[in-house]
């Protein structure tokens, strides 16, 4: 199936979970516990607060060459945001992209993704896991931000 079908068919809308696709287009499925979602909420909270010039986008769909994986919580510059504004899923990826592990997430599921989204043109990618918040570019790790550098190492929710 396509993104575009998949959002738009009947029986796939107002799931309990997320889902993404993978290099076959198959559905792949997620589900996450209420402390993903406060992890969720919280940092892109924290984004708006730290980084008011741009949009945070909740379950961001992007394009990769493995198909369309979604992150959980994403920053977009309002230059980038006009190119992807009515896309049913970012052909480009928001400046930071940010990964909340869930109980089923494995370390090499999370370093593909942080590939996956820099190959889409992703500045940063943050992984949040129990709170822990770790900061990548391209090049590794970091230990803070280089674009929001007051955003916290910890998370509390």
């Amino acid at each position: 199936m396509h993104w575009e079908d998949i959002c738009a068919h009947p029986s796939l809308q107002d799931l309990p979970f997320k889902i993404e696709t993978n290099a076959n287009g198959q559905i792949v499925m997620n589900a996450v516990k209420v402390a993903h979602a406060l992890y969720q909420g919280e940092i892109e909270h924290l984004l708006r607060l730290l980084l008011p010039t741009g949009k945070t986008l909740p379950e961001c769909a992007i394009k990769t060459a493995q198909g369309i994986r979604v992150a959980d919580v994403a920053w977009v510059s309002q230059s980038r945001l006009m190119t992807i504004r009515h896309e049913a899923a970012c052909s480009i990826a928001p400046e930071i992209c940010i990964e909340v592990y869930s109980d089923s997430n494995t370390d090499d599921e999370m370093q593909e993704k942080r590939a996956l989204y820099f190959a889409c043109g992703a500045h940063e990618v943050w992984v949040c896991r129990d709170g822990v918040m770790s900061f990548y570019h391209a090049q590794g790790q970091l230990d803070y931000s280089l674009l929001a550098p007051q955003f916290p190492v910890q998370v509390m929710i």
